[in-house]
């Protein structure tokens, strides 16, 4: 076995603790976890930042979520029966309600798991067609800080449609392709939307008030110009592409994502598709939305996650970057500068 052979193999076995922290998603972040028809009356389960989680509606429809593990032996509560604002677990019976705490031990009245607080609740809000869940390090935190979603999503002069989907990579690599504009012009070039613009640009950061800005140099509305890292207690990304006018009214089109961990080999994916539009013309534009551009923005998706899916788990290791990945560079300090904080809460 020659050096770098042996040097590659190290890097793929090698446990760092910063890379564990990052691969299953930072803690006191909120995450967008699921479109919110995923979760009708019976509780359904799904991987997501290093856990298992059941979620399920109460009585009312709001949306509940713990870890999906009884207390008692670890069956899985997502067979079980919702009774509102709690599980009854399939395999004893035992109640556990959605702050965690087991309400009823049905062979055992009275015995000390009674009252106790023995699952992992999450605190989740709906919103935008979305159940976000707050990953937080104190494992039943009561109140969490507010979920702040930018003015795309919370606004009335705004229009969107969301659009999900999972891909086979780690999510990293998603949010990297994102934060690389000039790929637009390069793998989405047969696209309605990217066929213009420069193949050769020089690119700068600029900060913002939640992030930063990385965006191509003296080209604005061409083509996937720029991308917005934005942090406001959950992490997301804004882009513009440029529409032609048979897209109907209402200026450029503003994506914003979100990415969550599902596994190391799984993410996903959250692209809220905006405009900002009123009036008819907000009639008009979701006409043709769904009967003219939506299948091509599913073709422009699918070109980034057939891309995405052959890259080599460890191909962010063995990279040589240039001007244009300044932005992804960034990027991942922030998110490492974010993991080792969070290593060091721990350790103190």
């Amino acid at each position: 076995m020659n050096h770098n052979t042996h040097h590659h193999l190290l890097h793929q076995v090698s446990p760092d603790p910063t890379e564990s922290v990052l691969a299953r998603g930072l803690e006191n972040f909120w995450y967008a976890i699921c479109p919110s028809h995923f979760v009708k009356a019976s509780p359904i389960s799904l991987r997501r930042l290093g856990y298992k989680l059941v979620l399920w509606r109460d009585s009312s429809g709001k949306i509940k979520a713990l870890e999906d593990h009884c207390p008692h032996r670890g069956a899985p509560l997502s067979m079980g029966v919702n009774l509102g604002d709690r599980l009854a677990c399939a395999y004893h019976g035992i109640e556990i309600r959605d702050d965690g705490v087991v309400t009823k031990v049905p062979g055992s009245p009275g015995c000390k798991l009674e009252g106790s607080k023995a699952t992992r609740s999450f605190p989740v809000q709906e919103r935008n067609g979305v159940i976000f869940a707050f990953n937080a390090t104190e494992p039943n935190l009561k109140t969490p800080p507010a979920l702040n979603l930018p003015p795309e999503l919370t606004s009335e002069e705004w229009s969107s449609f969301l659009c999900y989907t999972e891909w086979g990579c780690d999510y990293r690599y998603v949010m990297d392709n994102v934060m690389d504009p000039m790929h637009g012009a390069y793998l989405h070039k047969q696209s309605h939307t990217m066929a213009d613009g420069d193949i050769t640009a020089e690119f700068q950061i600029r900060d913002t008030e939640t992030g930063f800005s990385f965006e191509k140099k003296g080209q604005r509305n061409v083509n996937f110009d720029w991308t917005e890292w934005i942090d406001t207690g959950i992490h997301l990304m804004r882009l513009e592409i440029p529409y032609p006018k048979t897209g109907g009214p209402g200026g450029s089109f503003t994506i914003i994502g979100a990415y969550v961990p599902i596994s190391r080999q799984a993410s996903g994916i959250f692209f809220w598709r905006c405009r900002k539009v009123s009036g008819w013309q907000r009639d008009t534009w979701r006409f043709l939305y769904k009967n003219r551009l939506e299948a091509r923005h599913w073709q422009v998706l699918e070109q980034d996650r057939v891309a995405m899916e052959q890259f080599e788990p460890d191909a962010n290791l063995r990279e040589h970057l240039y001007q244009h990945d300044m932005g992804i560079v960034r990027m991942r300090r922030i998110m490492k500068n974010l993991a080792n904080e969070q290593l060091d809460k721990l350790s103190a």
